[in-house]
Order: C-alpha cells, then sequence, then structure tokens
C-alpha cells in the first residue's frame, strides 16, 4: 500500500481531555458513537490543548498516522468513526469528528477529538447530534484546498474572473496542460477560526497584484530559476500556513469565509492573483466532499489525478521555518 495524497495536519485533543461534565457518561472521555448518549454535556477538562495529528491517505483510501504527528503512533490506522454536532448555550453548533487509533491486531489503541471550530474552555458543550455517515464527508470539506471570495482566476483568454462568477465549463489557463474546463465548482462557508481560517498573502509578496486568501493547506508553486531555497529541485511546492510570518503572509481570524473548490479532469496548477496554486486534488480523502451526482461522473477521474507528486516537490515546514524565506521565495520565481 502506498501513499495517495499530501501528508495533512490536523488539530486534535485527546479523548480524555473533552469528558462528560453532566449526563449519562459522567466523567468519560470522548467515545465511539456506539458508546456516546445524546443530551449528555461535554467541557474541556483543566489545561487541556490541541495537538497536532499527522496523517496520510493510502491508495485504498485508509488513513494512517504519518511520521510528522505530535501524537499517535506513526504508521498505525486511523479510523473515522463520526460526526458530531455539539451545541453550546449560545445556541451555536459546532461540528466536531471522533477519530480512533487502532493497534496492531485491530484494537483502539486511542482516540482523539477533531474539531471543526474552536472549542472555548470553560464552556458546556450538549451533544446534540451524532452520525456515522457524514465522517467521511465533513473531513473531506477539511482537506480540500480552496480559494477564497473575491480571488482573481486567469482564464485561457487572459480575462480575470473572480471565481465566485466562475462557472462549470469555464475554460481556465493551467501551467502543466494549456487551457482546460472546470468540472466542478465547490463551496462551503465556515468560521474563520483557528485551523480554519484563512491565510492572506499581501499583495506583491510573491510578484501577486493583488491579495491572496487561500485555505491554510493549499498549496503554492514555485519555479527556481536559482536554486535560492537549496533543495535541488527547481520545483517546488509550498503549504500557505508554513510562509506565514505575521506581516506579509498572515491567519486572517474572525467572522466567516466563503471558501471555494475548483476541479477539473486532472490535478492542476492555475494562476490566482497571478500566483501559480493547486486545484482540487480528487482523492479518496476529498472525493466525498462531492454530491453524489458528481461523484458518479467523476469516479472514473481517479486514477487521472494521480498522486499530487508530479507538480513538484512538497517542501516541509523545516525548510520555510527561516525570517527570509519569502525574499528567498521571491527571488528564486523572478526572471533576471
Amino acid at each position: 500500500m502506498t501513499r495517495y495524497a499530501p501528508t495533512q495536519s490536523v488539530p486534535v485533543y485527546r479523548a480524555e481531555d473533552f469528558p462528560v461534565t453532566s449526563g449519562a457518561n459522567l466523567g468519560d472521555g470522548i467515545s465511539p458513537m456506539d458508546e456516546l448518549m445524546l443530551d449528555d454535556v461535554y467541557g474541556m477538562a483543566p489545561g487541556a490543548r490541541s495537538w497536532r495529528l499527522g496523517l496520510e491517505t493510502m491508495d485504498n483510501g485508509a488513513f494512517r498516522i504519518a511520521g510528522d504527528t505530535e501524537l499517535g503512533q506513526p504508521g498505525a490506522e486511523l479510523h473515522l468513526d463520526c460526526a458530531l454536532s455539539l451545541m453550546s448555550p449560545d445556541g451555536q453548533t459546532t461540528d466536531a469528528i471522533v477519530l480512533v487509533e487502532l493497534d496492531e491486531t485491530g484494537h483502539i489503541a486511542d482516540l482523539y477529538l477533531l474539531p471543526l471550530a474552536p472549542l472555548v474552555p470553560k464552556t458546556d458543550y450538549t451533544l446534540v447530534g451524532m452520525d456515522r455517515a457524514r465522517a467521511r464527508q465533513k473531513f473531506a470539506q477539511v482537506a480540500c484546498v480552496s480559494f477564497t471570495r473575491g480571488t482573481h482566476i486567469t482564464l485561457g483568454s487572459g480575462a480575470q474572473v473572480r471565481i465566485e462568477d466562475l462557472k462549470v465549463g469555464d475554460r481556465v489557463l493551467t501551467r502543466d496542460d494549456g487551457v482546460r474546463e472546470v468540472r466542478w465548482i465547490g463551496q462551503t462557508t465556515v468560521r474563520a477560526v483557528g485551523d480554519f481560517a484563512p491565510i492572506v498573502i499581501r499583495a506583491g509578496t510573491l510578484n501577486n497584484e493583488n491579495d491572496l486568501v487561500v485555505s491554510p493547506d493549499h498549496r503554492l508553486f514555485v519555479y527556481q530559476r536559482r536554486d535560492e531555497m537549496g533543495v535541488g529541485q527547481p520545483e517546488l511546492l509550498l503549504k500557505a500556513r508554513h510562509l506565514v510570518n505575521g506581516d506579509t503572509v498572515f491567519v486572517q481570524e474572525g467572522g466567516f469565509v466563503d471558501y471555494f473548490q475548483l476541479l477539473f479532469d486532472r490535478h492542476h496548477i492555475i494562476y490566482a492573483e497571478g500566483i501559480a496554486a493547486e486545484t482540487m486534488l480528487l482523492d479518496p480523502r476529498t472525493r466525498p466532499a462531492l454530491p453524489q451526482e458528481m461523484l458518479e461522473q467523476v469516479s472514473p477521474l481517479l486514477d487521472q489525478h494521480g498522486s499530487g507528486d508530479s507538480h513538484g516537490m512538497d517542501v516541509a515546514k523545516a525548510l520555510l521555518d527561516r525570517p527570509d524565506v519569502i525574499d528567498l521565495l521571491k527571488r528564486a520565481s523572478t526572471k533576471r
């Protein structure tokens, strides 16, 4: 079995750090769906913190814990047990996913909670819904790379069109395969908080005319005319979250954000605000984000999308953790 998609990191809590404070399972932490009880009230344990769980998708659609992780056993199988709906006293609903780590014998080794919006300490959360079937769909929405409302996409004609005005069938300029038609456009609206807040790349930072705002794990493409990064490869893929410096690249928190996903017959590099950036990679991890009728149409395309590694080298965060990285990337991609 081989890795199918890029490694991903998600913020999780240990099951015991989110216990029942009132209800049938008083004192118990988050459990598999069969052991959960509706109307139980949960709360953050004192001193609880989120951890970065690295995971990778295998070619059979299974998940495993990646080597680059803060907790869990690298290589262990990870199961998406169920999706939860948690309601706070102000009526706000927070979705979350229960993740189960399995040991070599297939038994539960550990449990984690992946909240899809930040959990607030000293707040009661009532379990008002649980659904095993929606776990994959909810996780897929997290896994999809997305552009935000207002982003200008370059068409084959050279025209710049805001992403919310694009239509299925529009012909978009790709770096790798000329002009290609959009197959599907998805849209989700989430609270712009925590790990779901978008990343802003200020105008001019990477030779872009306007601000580019994308989802945190969206990978940008950089072609090095000179090996400024010292990685020995000219074509690089960089996650937006790894470029954050608090100045020219920063996290934009607050309110809600409209995310748009662009699907083509293949995984492409297109131009958004002039920056080369990836489109949605159709793989076992992201496929559940599509409506059923679209899934039936695009399932034969899964193999065409490939592993996602053909566009360049994925650059690890450690290589980007330097104060001059933006200047290096800007120089690397500028003609001289």
